[in-house]
């Protein structure tokens, strides 16, 4: 494993900085708030367990973010060079590290890589490579050395201007030869830096193994946790717990339960009612768990597959925190007691975990490293449940609830 000492006591808190600050969609009314409007926030991002910001993109590009035009320069909508600068260093004064989003499969149309020789690829009648469809998002060619230079240059410069690593975009369809050549470079003058790919399906720890990666993000069991909760199958999650166990011997997944891309947890759960149960299942097992900005107050926003159909789950957020709705703070609470008990047990990090009990609607398991342990049990169903604790006693469950009953 390649991952520095600091990453385990890693929890990010992630956010769209062009959404968040009000910068995109465009409005005529209002043009953002820049990286400047996060600074609010610090306090209370400190406050609910985060260690560090996970950033989406903040470079210059095209509309989303995700058609970079100028890796080495700031999106003005958010600012400059400057407002980056105050924004690491109000973190770095917090011990709040910093990830920023790097988008190097693909860039914008406007990108000079569009001018350079062999920097895109093209089909063979010439046609620029799209990524995934998308006309407006134009492939690099990752064979090309002069590319990899570029990457490797980029994400140098941001680690020097006070970045702590990267969240490498699309990384699922970049090479993974490609990775295995940049980030030796980087390491070498940044050896404690953390970089971790966006990787949806496939094999995970091979892709880790040949990328040189530290980390890939863990799809399978994002999706196994909503969707057992859904079905009232918790087999489905404990199989895929088995998988998780499986990637540990090679990597410590990155851990979600919602990010940018994806429905709302409190939305993509048909019972809103399940949504603590997720998060402590998130929170005392294996991996580095982010929490998307707004799911800690419970923010509701469906994905849909059209032009603009991520804006629901991208909002702008108020000028500080004051401004929230009231109503979110119960589940605000709650992030703040289970990462702190994250982050009064750092081990849970790489964790291995063992069904105690199984059954549609109720999971105990037990998390476990040498001779630390919790044993976590869920109950899904509207009825109170019996189910056998440490020791073998018997615990009732109360509906709808989840506990630690040992450690």
């Amino acid at each position: 494993m390649t991952e520095a000492g600091w990453v385990q006591h890693a929890v990010w808190w992630q956010i769209y900085p062009l959404g968040f600050a009000g910068a995109y969609p465009p409005r005529s009314d209002n043009p953002g708030g820049g990286l400047r409007k996060l600074l609010p926030w610090l306090d209370y991002a400190i406050e609910m367990g985060a260690s560090g910001l996970l950033l989406g993109p903040i470079f210059a590009s095209e509309t989303h973010g995700y058609d970079t035009v100028d890796h080495l320069q700031i999106d003005p909508r958010l600012g400059g060079d400057d407002e980056f600068d105050e924004l690491v260093a109000a973190a770095k004064s917090r011990g709040l590290r910093v990830i920023l989003d790097g988008v190097f499969n693909h860039v914008g149309r406007g990108h000079a890589a569009l001018g350079r020789d062999n920097w895109v690829r093209r089909g063979p009648d010439g046609s620029l490579a799209n990524f995934e469809g998308h006309d407006s998002l134009v492939a690099l060619n990752h064979a090309e050395p002069a590319v990899a230079d570029y990457v490797s240059d980029v994400m140098k410069h941001w680690l020097r201007r006070g970045a702590d690593g990267w969240r490498l975009d699309a990384a699922y369809a970049t090479p993974a030869e490609f990775w295995a050549t940049v980030l030796p470079r980087v390491r070498a003058e940044f050896p404690e830096s953390y970089a971790f790919g966006e990787v949806i399906h496939g094999d995970y720890a091979d892709f880790v193994t040949r990328s040189t990666l530290d980390s890939v993000t863990q799809y399978e069991l994002w999706k196994a946790t909503w969707s057992a909760l859904n079905d009232g199958n918790f087999f489905e999650l404990s199989w895929a717990l088995e998988r998780h166990n499986g990637f540990l011997d090679t990597f410590v997944p990155q851990t979600f339960v919602g990010n940018h891309d994806v429905t709302r947890i409190a939305s993509r759960l048909t019972d809103e009612r399940h949504v603590p149960l997720a998060l402590a299942f998130l929170l005392t097992t294996a991996g580095t768990p982010s929490i998307w900005s707004g799911d800690e107050q419970g923010f509701r926003g469906v994905k849909e597959d059209r032009a603009g159909g991520d804006d629901a789950v991208r909002p702008e957020f108020p000028d500080e925190p004051a401004g929230l709705a009231p109503y979110g703070e119960k589940l605000y609470r709650l992030h703040q007691e289970l990462i702190g008990l994250r982050r009064r047990n750092p081990w849970l990090h790489r964790a291995r975990t063992r069904t105690v009990h199984l059954a549609n609607q109720q999971f105990v398991y037990e998390a476990y490293d040498g001779d630390s342990s919790l044993v976590v049990a869920l109950n899904a169903a509207d009825e109170p449940a019996v189910v056998p604790g440490p020791g073998g006693d018997k615990v009732e469950l109360a509906p709808q609830s989840w506990t630690v009953l040992g450690r």
